[in-house]
């Protein structure tokens, strides 16, 4: 038990740490917001753009439906655990759901432009891409902090998965006619690692004179050259030790290109009239081919039945407390000893795909606001996630304009802002999908959500 609350304090750690970006919804209606073309790609600007190298379009922070405060804990004056025994069992898990999750996308903008030209507005870009996204069972973080007290354990969808790549994307918004506007990119994607983790069945069976545990877990991972680091463990009872080899992590690697993949933005937006617009986008559609799929795994189920270890108060027998002991201790290591099984060829992997749909509304009264209200799911299996945000969006002058949103999602809910400063050849903007709230002394936000977006770019023409 004390190796996995160790295993698990680690997992919950980095869930709590994680940092996240994303395209920021809360500028999807907002015109003067350069980068609309990122959550719809219909969208043009009245002017082009060079992107400062690097923070042209920068986003940072973090998302976790588990807050911090939930995690840490002031105990005596000091930060501590959840496990720490000073924190009641009741204090904890009174916050503990069904599923605690981290999903993080991370875009760096290494270079970007936009221009008029074609008949319509033109987008180049290079980015820098990274993606998480972490399931946690709540039942796992019960059985780490209340022990074995319950009749069964379901750890079955504990799982993450990672990709990271490099992306040239070119895209194109063109008018149809003075109702409808269609864009486009397309991507050319350099795969540089990816991995899938999967505990497909992880259980935990008390009766009243036996215990069963079943594990059954699968780990693959896309690194060129990579090798998974081994150990080697001598256990079981004396006389009848032998060596242990499992995984134990991933040596160092050659970080470069492992993979070769495509994608592609597809939008529309649609004007009814000068009130009323429609738009709809969806996003990343492709994958990657990766050259290589290294596979460590427990080889199917593997399962102890305590009561096939029978002990004897003889300490000369062969199944004395002793021996019996070392025994059962080495079947246990081996319910989470994963084998190393090798490079199992290439393997395609699907891109999380976003969907977006958004309606706007401008009132006769005062045509520099429109209210518009978007729909976002981000489709990814076991790692689905849906939004739907209203937003208030002002334009009064040529130089500034600004947005506020509330959003309902996954992870609850979050307030989100923009201030976008556009004076002639100069754009600055600061914004945010989810408003930092409460902070701690080490300026960590407590909800266990925040982002943070700036970008400096350099417009030119009209």
């Amino acid at each position: 038990m004390k190796h996995i609350k160790s295993i698990i304090a680690v997992a919950v750690l980095g869930m709590a740490s994680t940092a996240t970006a994303q395209n920021l919804n809360t500028g999807y209606f907002n015109d003067g917001y350069l980068y609309r073309h990122e959550v719809n790609p219909a969208f043009g600007n009245n002017q082009g753009y060079v992107a400062m190298p690097g923070i042209g379009n920068l986003n940072v922070g973090v998302n976790s439906n588990l807050r911090v405060d939930n995690i840490f804990y002031n105990v005596n004056g000091r930060i501590a655990l959840f496990l720490n025994p000073e924190v009641s069992d009741q204090k904890f898990l009174r916050h503990i759901k069904t599923k605690h999750k981290i999903y993080e996308d991370l875009k760096l903008q290494v270079l970007g432009v936009g221009f008029k030209g074609l008949g319509g507005y033109n987008t180049v870009e290079i980015n820098a891409r990274q993606s998480l996204q972490l399931n946690v069972p709540g039942s796992l973080l019960r059985l780490a902090k209340e022990g074995a007290q319950n009749q069964s354990y379901q750890i079955n969808k504990l799982a993450a998965h990672v990709d990271a790549y490099a992306e040239l994307a070119l895209g194109h918004s063109h008018q149809i006619d003075e109702h409808l506007r269609v864009g486009g990119k397309a991507k050319l994607l350099l795969g540089i690692g990816n991995m899938d983790a999967d505990f497909r069945k992880a259980t935990l069976t008390l009766g009243e004179d036996k215990w069963t545990a079943i594990t059954d877990a699968k780990v693959q991972t896309s690194l060129k050259r990579m090798k998974y680091k081994m150990e080697e463990k001598e256990r079981g009872a004396d006389g009848e030790e032998s060596t242990h080899r499992y995984v134990s992590g991933i040596e160092d690697t050659n970080w470069s290109v492992d993979g070769v993949g495509v994608a592609f933005d597809l939008g529309a937006e649609y004007k009814v009239d000068d009130n009323w617009s429609f738009s709809a986008a969806v996003l990343d559609l492709g994958f990657i081919n990766w050259n290589n799929n290294y596979v460590a795994s427990t080889r199917g189920e593997r399962k102890v039945n305590t009561d096939t270890h029978l002990f004897s108060l003889d300490d000369d027998k062969d199944n004395s407390f002793e021996r019996e002991g070392d025994r059962l201790m080495e079947d246990l290591a081996k319910l989470y000893e994963l084998d190393d099984l090798g490079d199992q060829g290439k393997r395609s992997r699907m891109l999380a795909t976003t969907i977006n749909a958004g309606v706007e509304y401008t009132p006769d009264f005062y045509d520099k606001l429109s209210i518009g209200l978007l729909s976002s799911t981000r489709v990814a299996g076991k790692y689905t996630t849906t939004e739907v945000r209203l937003s208030a969006n002002v334009s009064p002058t040529n130089i500034f304009s600004a947005s506020t949103s509330l959003a309902v999602n996954s992870f609850g809910t979050s307030f989100g802002w923009l201030i976008n400063f556009h004076p002639c050849g100069f754009n600055i903007f600061l914004a945010t999908d989810h408003q930092f709230g409460k902070m701690s002394k080490q300026a960590i936000p407590l909800s266990g959500r925040a982002n943070v977006n700036i970008g400096i770019n350099f417009p030119f023409g009209h």
